[in-house]
């Protein structure tokens, strides 16, 4: 496998829907976002111009929410900020894939799934995950071994899709759960998967999640950069 340019990192969501998500991309002379159902983020690129800020004012509509993801450029001043969030980019650097627990039984996510996913992702707060989102890439899910039509316990998808690399994202595991390593599994099964069809997989993490940045660091993923999550008001 050659190694991919990491220079689409700098700007994975534009990247992505320049490219394999384009099919689910919104645009506007240069910016360009994700359908409002998939994804609430948006991409102006990594350096650009006053043109460039009102083309994504145009695109979301005024006084919008722009979710610009780890863009290092800043809006005009007048437009509102929503957050600040400190974050690291990790690429995994070596496949780990931590061998399975006891009666473990994965299951692929479908249409089907996304009342129970979205209840899930309220109750635990892995990041922002929209009705389609599970339309980005494969996402998996664990049920209880004993129970076929048990509750959804954890999950775990693919996000973001640069060329050469898949985001892992939406890991989660409900509280009751928790502490038998199904996210380990579920993100070694999918980072094993990305891996196996040529890519290389990476994440993002908040910088205060010190949990989850351990278990990443365990299966193989390296910090790449320290990136900062920003979101503004639309004027």
């Amino acid at each position: 496998m050659g190694t991919p340019d990491t220079a689409v990192l700098d700007d994975p969501v534009g990247a992505s829907l320049h490219g394999a998500h384009a099919h689910l991309a919104r645009r506007h002379g240069r910016a360009v976002r994700y359908d409002p159902e998939v994804a609430s983020f948006s991409s102006v690129g990594t350096a650009p111009g006053p043109g460039d800020w009102d083309d994504l004012a145009g695109l979301l509509g005024a006084g919008e929410f722009a979710d610009l993801f780890s863009c290092p450029a800043l809006p005009p001043a007048h437009w509102k900020p929503e957050f600040v969030l400190d974050g690291h980019q990790l690429v995994q650097r070596e496949p780990i894939r931590p061998a399975a627990p006891a009666g473990l039984r994965v299951v692929e996510l479908g249409a089907a799934d996304v009342p129970e996913m979205l209840a899930l992702v309220e109750r635990t707060r892995p990041g922002p995950f929209r009705p389609r989102t599970r339309e980005l890439g494969t996402y998996l899910g664990v049920r209880d071994p004993g129970d076929p039509d048990g509750p959804l316990l954890a999950m775990a998808g693919e996000r973001l899709r640069p060329p050469g690399f898949t985001e892992v994202s939406a890991v989660c595991t409900a509280p009751e759960a928790r502490g038998r390593g199904l996210a380990a599994h579920l993100v070694g099964e999918l980072a094993a998967r990305i891996t196996a069809r040529g890519e290389r997989p990476f994440l993002h993490v908040a910088a205060t999640n010190t949990g989850a940045l351990a278990l990443y660091e365990r299966l193989g993923f390296v910090r790449h950069a320290d990136v900062v999550f920003r979101g503004f008001r639309t004027p």
